[in-house]
């Protein structure tokens, strides 16, 4: 009877939990369609590729990623970064190379899962995400303006540009509009939200309607997805080793986008539950979904943020959702298939730019100048470069210049000569913020950062010139709460240093030492070249020797 009653209790949720599921794949399937194979036009490559690409990648990330919400497959960004890509490895082949690419991005995040190699993704810090994301973003839109346009000898084709500039317009309203429209007539938020992310289906099928009932000529089509080659197996034979070796790197800078883009979209989801999401898990996820998309004739894939924003609010609540969605997609392709030849290029170029828009965020760079002016430069030199298209020259200069600030950071790092409060006993502020009490006897240095090769020759320079500023000091206090790590080159120059003040007459004392540091500190001989105390807390310092 115990065990009948837990089933009982348990099948509600299960129930609930598949049928939610269900629609959530039903919903997601239908903006992925267009997406798709926009998306494989967008990198150069046959609308069968993305299609591929948004089948078995979904079933590899549900066996073993960690987030119930991620949508997987083509996005805007890796299939820019696709195209340039194959365009300078195998212009002549570029869905081989895209292979190859997708199998190498798969294969590195699966060794960097192995390796513990997750915490790599803050080489791509908020800066340069900003700023990369950004600028490709814009670099996509205006890529995607000839083909709204049907740009031919110079000139715009009038139907093509009626479309395009129709469907933009169209899908645009409905991102903005339509949800509050839905709203304000009784349905729910949610109902609408999701009735307003299935605008773009509605405008391929309106699309596609006007193709077969009027006049088109001149306008170029999807043109008939070919079954035939896309569900053979990958011809990988035929890539050379040289590709294989060259296409290495192109595929590292795929592979680190890829993942921190997914994890970002998958820890925003994620909190909105109270989940969690765990990095090597999403890695070694995303790692399976590529080479899935490798091995069965797709390109690099990685999480959406519009997809697996209407998973999310579609109700997804298990990794089963990415199963059903590739088979709700696999059966609306069968069944759209002789249709979507009619579909203009124009449109897919719209759903692109519509899609990529959002992404533009006028607002981090604001506020990035406000708050950093030496990051806000770095996230504008990252945009300007990923604009003009060069995204793997962007993220090299994005990490090199996150690397640089980090060193100017703790090269000089921040530090304070603090007081006491008047009237407390055990609260020491920083001198040039509060009025506090000083002793002619002690001065006490606050130092905010770890100790390390960076920073060693100029902690010695900067006590010095404290002390010149205060000669009748005997005790210099370096109030260490704000330090977690001391290296070597951190520890030789303290030692060095207490020595030089130890032959002026003076001593050196540490004070608030953290557990860690002061056992390093010990294990290297700590009372035999240091010539002061050790303090419990700063106070107790004050105490002694003021």
């Amino acid at each position: 009877m115990r065990s009948d009653s837990r089933q009982g209790a348990a099948e509600p949720w299960f129930e609930r939990a598949t049928r939610d599921d269900l629609i959530a794949a039903l919903i997601v399937s239908s903006l992925l369609l267009p997406q798709s194979l926009a998306y494989a036009l967008l990198a150069g490559l046959p609308p069968i590729t993305g299609v591929i690409a948004s089948l078995l990648p979904l079933l590899a990330y549900a066996l073993l990623g960690s987030s119930r919400t991620l949508a997987v497959g083509p996005v805007a960004v890796l299939a820019a970064m696709t195209a340039q890509a194959t365009a300078e490895l195998a212009p002549a082949s570029a869905p081989l190379a895209a292979l190859v690419l997708a199998i190498e991005v798969g294969a590195l995040m699966g060794l960097a899962a192995l390796l513990r190699l997750d915490a790599l993704a803050a080489l791509l810090g908020a800066p340069v995400l900003h700023g990369f994301v950004s600028g490709a973003a814009l670099s996509i839109a205006i890529g995607q303006l000839p083909k709204l346009l049907g740009w031919q000898g110079g000139a715009p084709h009038a139907l093509t540009a009626a479309f395009g500039i129709a469907a933009l317009l169209l899908l645009w309203a409905a991102r903005q509009r339509l949800g509050g429209w839905l709203r304000g007539r009784g349905m729910s938020a949610a109902s609408a939200q999701r009735l307003a992310r299935l605008a773009p289906m509605l405008v391929v099928v309106l699309a596609i309607a006007a193709m077969a009932l009027l006049p088109h000529e001149g306008m170029k089509l999807a043109g008939q997805l070919d079954f035939a080659s896309g569900l053979r197996l990958p011809p990988l034979h035929e890539a050379p080793a040289s590709l294989w070796w060259d296409a290495l790197p192109y595929a590292a800078s795929l592979a680190l986008v890829a993942y921190v883009e997914s994890l970002a979209v998958a820890q925003a989801l994620a909190a909105r539950r109270g989940e969690r999401v765990l990095p090597r898990r999403e890695l070694l996820g995303l790692g399976a979904a590529n080479l899935a998309a490798g091995l069965s004739g797709g390109m690099p894939v990685t999480g959406g943020f519009a997809r697996s924003g209407v998973a999310f609010e579609a109700g997804a609540r298990t990794r089963w959702a990415g199963a059903f969605t590739a088979l709700a997609f696999a059966l609306l392709v069968l069944l759209a298939a002789p249709w979507l030849a009619l579909l203009p290029q124009a449109v897919l170029a719209a759903t692109i730019i519509v899609a990529v828009l959002p992404l533009v965020e006028p607002e981090a760079f604001r506020r990035a100048w406000i708050y950093s002016r030496p990051e806000s430069l770095l996230m504008g030199a990252v945009a300007a470069i990923a604009l003009l298209g060069h995204a793997g020259t962007a993220l090299a200069v994005g990490v090199a210049g996150s690397i640089a600030l980090l060193l100017q950071r703790t090269a000089r790092p921040h530090w304070a000569e603090v007081g006491r409060l008047p009237g407390t006993a055990d609260v020491f502020r920083n001198v040039k913020r509060f009025t506090v009490e000083l002793s002619p006897r002690l001065l006490s240095i606050r130092i905010d950062e770890g100790l390390c090769f960076t920073n060693a020759r100029w902690l010695s320079d900067m006590l010095w010139a404290e002390l010149d500023r205060h000669p009748e000091a005997e005790h210099l206090v370096l109030m260490m709460s704000g330090v977690n790590d001391i290296d070597l080159s951190g520890l030789e120059a303290l030692m060095q240093f207490a020595g030089e003040l130890r032959a002026k007459g003076k001593q050196l004392h540490l004070s608030e030492l953290k557990g860690p540091v002061a056992d390093r500190l010990l294990s290297a001989g700590l009372a035999d070249w240091l010539p002061g105390q050790v303090f419990r807390t700063q106070a107790d310092a004050w105490s002694a020797l003021a």
